[in-house]
């Protein structure tokens, strides 16, 4: 239950979350709350999903079989995630199933970066340690959202998506360390990916007009958040000997990063469903729950 009672009023329950107010499954709701939790809760489960389709292609040719191990533990937390999400959603009044008819047929988004294709070993290691850096900054955000079913898995979640980001990095730092060509390729896998890594926060509208923002849902401007991974992680990046594929990217006095403009209307494009490899992984997707439908059957008819 809520820590107070509230009463069935929309301005009322708006000030209870944005005073730090946490509510429960079993609380009344306001019915746009309800709706942004849930098309914001699915994208997220829709993403953790979709989002093990870039690496699962590399299980097989991860080059040593500790890597394989590892990439494939990976691969797994990520399904544990989106099964955990979804449960949310359910509780929430929508269904997994229909979640993942949403999903497959277009109607709901997935995650820009999971949309884009993996062409080497090098994309791998930037996927586990800058995607997933700039997914936990998300992430952690959502530790203090105003739905507590929510922000308690994001707690387990969080936890281990910081382990995901250190194997990135000993990906990264075998391969900047080994031979020239290995260098390259994650010097190329960079440039590719700095380009979604910049759209990732998503539009830079002040927190204030940001829906999410204002019923507490996240507790993180746009902005902010991509700030704070320009912060974190481009003096990595340069340590490492990478160049960052942005020559307007600089830290100005008062520590505000300035970078290129995002191409906004390529984000759109992508989480709309025109991304380069949309339509294979929804596809990919849509084979194997229409394949493993008799496992259901099976299991609830048990």
């Amino acid at each position: 239950m809520a820590a107070v009672e509230i009463s069935r009023d929309e301005q009322a329950f708006l000030e209870y979350v944005q005073g730090g107010g946490q509510v429960e499954t079993s609380d009344w709701l306001p019915a746009d709350y309800r709706a942004k939790l849930v098309k914001f809760i699915e994208m997220h489960g829709n993403s953790e999903l979709m989002g093990v389709l870039p690496e699962r292609e590399w299980i097989l040719r991860a080059p040593t079989l500790q890597r394989k191990l590892a990439l494939t533990a990976k691969v797994q937390d990520e399904v544990g995630h989106a099964q955990l999400i979804y449960r949310v959603v359910e509780d929430l009044g929508k269904s997994r199933e229909q979640c993942l008819a949403d999903l497959v047929s277009g109607k709901s988004k997935f995650h820009n970066v999971f949309h884009y294709p993996t062409r080497t070993w090098g994309d791998v290691g930037v996927i586990a340690w800058l995607v997933d850096a700039a997914a936990i900054i998300s992430q952690k955000a959502l530790l203090k959202c105003s739905y507590a079913p929510y922000a308690r898995i994001m707690k387990k979640i969080c936890w281990e998506e910081s382990f995901h980001i250190l194997h990135g990095r000993d990906v990264i730092l075998a391969m900047v360390t080994g031979t020239p060509a290995q260098f390259e390729l994650v010097q190329e896998a960079l440039n590719r990916w700095w380009g979604p890594l910049m759209q990732f926060h998503g539009n830079p509208i002040p927190a204030e007009d940001d829906p999410m923002f204002l019923w507490r849902i996240k507790s993180q401007g746009n902005e902010e958040a991509r700030q704070q991974f320009l912060d974190g992680y481009v003096p990595q990046i340069l340590e490492l000997g990478l160049t960052v594929p942005d020559p307007q990217l600089r830290k100005r006095d008062d520590g505000v990063w300035e970078y290129t403009e995002p191409d906004w209307a390529e984000l759109k494009s992508v989480v709309t469903g025109h991304g380069p490899c949309t339509a294979q992984r929804l596809a990919f997707r849509a084979h194997f729950i229409d394949q493993e439908q008799w496992v259901r059957d099976a299991v609830l008819a048990a």
